[in-house]
């Protein structure tokens, strides 16, 4: 008879009648900053906002100077509690949540949960990416969410925002975190549907429900286990070529091995000085030698800007055209080496003639 007493307790709301002990004795107030973008929106709302914190006695204040809001309680405030729902509203204004959403914090049965998730993966890429699957194509795996846990989630910077019971906020908190840690929304969404189901078979609400949640294996490998078992079945089909006298014909360059072990440790500056000899010089020794140095580099930089400056002042090789003396002696030995040309071309055919009239006479 107890139980179903229990199961049945319905709280009543707050009101003035049961504040026995009158107006409060301290003042409490909470303020909170929001962002440029957020002001215009602000501004056209606040009216509604001090309408609505009026009805529970708390005053507010919209700082457009240093860009915050505040609230604080009255001598007409007669729940004492109402101050931090008061403040939970100005927060989830501030992080992006309509005015129609926000009101609803002051209700008892609902509360509010600011996730942040900004510092949970360092590389901005993959965080984009994982807060990406939260919303889901299209909003879908959002919607999910929202129905399964009968609470409002808005994802927005680097957090989010989540309204609705107590219980569900716990199941959110738990997916949001989860995704982030690369274990996608899904596997939550699937056992809070299972748990849906199951809730509504009263011979199972004494059993325990871990025979019917799934459970998921984690199959990911690291990057060393797969490329460690990808040698070894690279080493495994050369061994068998080789046991079946098959040559390879690839003749791609052969990848490295995988192994553990880091490389041989570079030599660290003191070894390279005691290879030199310089960590035993004294001070003035090592100034000393430094400055030659300098002076050393800075005279082979002088050497290759004059060098560099002389270049536009060497004169470039002319080409002299022949005098009419050269020409003319040019003509000559052609003239020359065409005629002895003509020469022997003559004799041979002489000779031709010589030799036929020879062959017949006989």
């Amino acid at each position: 008879m107890l139980i179903l007493t229990l199961r049945s307790w319905k709280i009543d709301a707050f009101a003035a009648a049961d504040n026995k002990g009158g107006t409060l004795l301290e003042e409490s107030s909470f303020a909170t900053l929001f962002p440029k973008y957020r002001e215009k929106y602000l501004r056209e709302v606040w009216s509604a906002v001090t309408k609505a914190l009026e009805s529970h006695g708390i005053a507010c204040t919209l700082d457009l100077i240093h860009g915050s809001m505040s609230v604080r309680t009255t001598r007409k405030t007669f729940d004492p509690y109402v101050i931090l729902k008061a403040r939970d509203m100005v927060k989830l204004l501030a992080r992006g949540v309509s005015l129609g959403q926000s009101v609803k914090i002051l209700n008892d049965d609902i509360a509010c949960d600011i996730i942040k998730i900004g510092n949970l993966v360092r590389n901005k890429e993959r965080f984009v990416k994982r807060r990406q699957r939260i919303v889901g194509p299209d909003g879908s795996t959002l919607k999910a969410i929202e129905l399964l846990t009968q609470c409002y989630v808005l994802v927005q910077g680097n957090t989010v925002s989540v309204m609705g019971p107590y219980k569900s906020l716990k199941e959110v908190r738990r997916i949001v975190l989860d995704c982030m840690k690369n274990i996608h929304p899904i596997y939550r969404i699937k056992e809070l549907m299972i748990k849906r189901e199951l809730a509504k078979d009263p011979k199972l609400a004494t059993e325990s429900w871990d025979r019917f949640l799934p459970k998921f294996r984690k199959r990911h490998l690291k990057t060393s286990e797969r490329t460690a078992r990808k040698n070894d079945a690279q080493k495994g089909k050369e061994e068998a070529r080789s046991a079946a006298g098959v040559v390879s014909e690839d003749h791609k360059p052969k990848k490295k091995v995988y192994t553990p072990f880091p490389p041989a440790q570079q030599p660290r500056k003191i070894d390279l000085q005691l290879e030199s000899g310089e960590y035993f010089l004294k001070p003035r020794e090592k100034e000393a030698r430094e400055a030659q140095q300098r002076k050393q580099k800075q005279a082979d930089v002088t050497e290759e800007r004059k060098a560099a400056r002389a270049e536009a002042f060497v004169a470039p090789i002319e080409k002299v055209e022949p005098t009419v003396e050269e020409k003319l002696k040019r003509k000559r030995k052609n003239r020359d080496a065409n005629a002895t040309g003509e020469e022997k071309r003559e004799k041979k055919k002489k000779k031709k003639r010589e030799v036929e009239d020879g062959e017949r006479s006989s």
